[in-house]
């Protein structure tokens, strides 16, 4: 595939927009810490919510639900539209409580909810863990895609590609901090949205394909429809539906869909300019997110299932491509290539900007908890202001740096996926009820932590020899939910709670409320104003209407794409229904 001037000049014009944008921001970044890591807490709603979106929408992100919607149907989707239920509740409960802590990072919480040697210990360790070793893991997924997609629209090497990609991603990351994140966020997630839109309508009207009705209509696409799975084989719906939307969205750990918030979400909170728009932000977030985004690649995943209908024909389309890197999803890259000159360049451009969104944002948000919750807190107490940013900006290089050296390694993006969701398997409901359950200690989470990493080693890799018979992957999740869950629950209880004194000050600062801090309350001082507002059952219930609206805006879509005009609809009412609710209840919340 060769490409025209006009592909590379809009490739160009992309990369130096984005320098541009990192540049300017530099001005500001370098002047502290609260600048580099949360652009001074000053953001938008608006700004902060697309941030959100363009992170997410990964390079990664297609080619995951293409890998997804080819073994398993469009329905498969649930693995992850199920974590529209933990935004949602991120949205009307946690995100007032993040902008209430006035923490830096979300590791800072453990010395605010905590005390004594395990809170130091819990934010010491979390740092290193989370912001290198498995924040590494989520870049090298990101990098694995864009191999994937430089291998086949351009013919470049896995090594050339990642060095490429990461030199200009840490440029503009190490030199505009967040502010600089946010804003180059904003022009590639318009590139993202436009080429993703763009390359869906193109690749549907192929001669190959036939347009939408002939795709609909296609014996191996027709049985891969179904937005949720037929209820009649337990073997399908179970997995693919009831595990996801009963139990993994509340007990499982994942990179921005953390229960509770957490990680880059709780860091774009932590920045905006008040509450309110730390709720906003995270409403626009999910709303565009399972809404807006996934019709596109569903398309082009079912278009890929026409033209290439096995793993043999996407080899043979591709022969200078590493067989060990052939798998479904790298689908959606082959079907890319389709595209003609022109629209080429746009879509690379998108797709370039999909993964330098992620990787800048994961840079920063590792970065800031190597500078702020390990070295200026355990190493050097005393370092300045500048310092702390140039330790920041040296970290952010040795991230990418290791990152694209283990995204070598990996095959495909559905492997990575299911090990991330087991490693954090059975420690979601901790970072939900720490901040509804006074009992809940640092021990709590050093446990579940432990305990859930364990059980992911064990049943990846010695379930089998140990001499049992294999599980299959959601059964694996199950029961890393149910040993983790057991595991720190008995901790829990069987060790002491945090010191009262620091209870007491948690409450007053984040004032969540509920029941869980009874014990708490009675014991605080007449002098401390801890009055429960009382509106917990609402935000729960704005919850459930905002995540009904949301899938059912979804689903209107994917229904009027089926030509099913009733479906779509029935789905659009209760969509409109939905949203005028919730601004009801929306307006009552205080």
């Amino acid at each position: 595939m060769q490409l025209t001037s006009l592909d590379w000049i809009i490739v160009f014009i992309f990369f130096a927009v984005t320098l541009a944008i990192g540049l300017w921001a530099s001005r500001d970044s370098g002047k502290s810490t609260q600048e580099f890591f949360l652009s001074g807490r000053n953001m938008p709603w608006w700004l902060l919510g697309v941030s959100m979106v363009a992170t997410t929408f990964s390079a990664d992100t297609p080619n995951l639900v293409t890998d997804i919607v080819r073994k398993q149907g469009v329905a498969g989707n649930w693995a992850w539209w199920a974590f529209l239920l933990t935004g949602m509740l991120t949205v009307f409960v946690y995100a007032r409580l993040w902008s209430r802590s006035g923490v830096m990072t979300d590791l800072e919480f453990y010395e605010l909810r905590y005390a004594g040697a395990p809170a130091r210990f819990l934010r010491q360790f979390r740092a290193i863990y989370l912001g290198v070793f498995f924040n590494i893991m989520i870049m090298a997924t990101v990098c694995l895609a864009g191999i994937k997609i430089a291998g086949v629209l351009l013919d470049i090497d896995p090594i050339t590609t990642v060095a490429l990609v990461s030199v200009v991603t840490v440029i503009y990351s190490a030199l505009g901090g967040l502010k600089g994140v946010i804003l180059t966020d904003f022009v590639q997630f318009i590139f993202a949205m436009a080429g993703a839109i763009w390359a869906a309508y193109v690749i549907v009207n192929l001669p190959e394909v036939g347009g939408l009705e002939a795709l609909l209509a296609h014996p191996e696409v027709n049985s891969q429809l179904d937005l949720i799975p037929d209820f009649d084989n337990p073997s399908v719906y179970v997995p693919l539906f009831v595990v996801p939307i009963a139990v993994q969205w509340w007990s499982v750990w994942y990179p921005g869909a953390e229960p509770g918030g957490g990680g880059y979400v709780a860091q774009r909170m932590l920045a905006a300019k008040s509450e309110n728009h730390a709720v906003g932000a995270t409403l626009l977030f999910n709303v565009f997110h399972y809404a807006l985004r996934p019709w596109p690649w569903i398309l082009i995943a079912l278009c890929s299932i026409v033209i290439f209908p096995d793993l043999d024909s996407i080899a043979a389309a591709f022969p200078n491509v590493a067989p060990s890197v052939i798998n479904d999803d790298l689908a959606y890259p082959a079907m890319l290539s389709h595209l003609p000159t022109g629209l080429l360049g746009l879509v690379i451009a998108s797709l370039i900007a999909a993964l330098m969104s992620t990787l800048s944002t994961h840079l920063n948000w590792g970065s800031s908890y190597v500078v702020h919750d390990w070295y200026h807190r355990f190493i050097n107490p005393d370092a300045s202001e500048d310092r702390l940013v140039l330790i920041g900006r040296i970290s952010t290089v040795a991230l990418m740096v290791l990152a694209a050296v283990f995204a070598l390694a990996l095959t495909n993006a559905l492997q990575a996926f299911n090990i991330l969701l087991q490693i954090g398997a059975g420690t979601g409901l901790i970072f939900i009820l720490r901040w509804f359950w006074w009992r809940i200690n640092a021990y709590t989470e050093i446990a579940g932590m432990f305990i859930s990493f364990a059980v992911a080693l064990f049943l990846e890799f010695g379930w089998e020899p140990a001499g049992f018979p294999g599980l299959l992957d959601y059964q694996k999740l199950i029961t890393g939910i149910a040993l983790t869950t057991v595991g720190w629950v008995t901790v829990t209880l069987m060790t002491r709670p945090t010191e009262m004194a620091t209870l007491q000050n948690f409450y007053a600062t984040t004032r969540p409320g509920g029941p869980g801090w009874d014990p708490v309350v009675r014991s605080m001082p007449e002098t401390i104003d801890a009055r429960d507002d009382g509106q917990l059952p609402l935000r729960i219930l704005a919850m459930l209407v905002g995540a009904i609206t949301v899938y059912s805006t979804l689903f209107a879509t994917g229904f009027y794409l089926y030509a099913n005009l009733s479906g779509a609809l029935t789905a659009l009412v209760v969509a409109l229904v939905g949203a005028g609710t919730l601004l009801y209840i929306w307006r009552k919340l205080r």
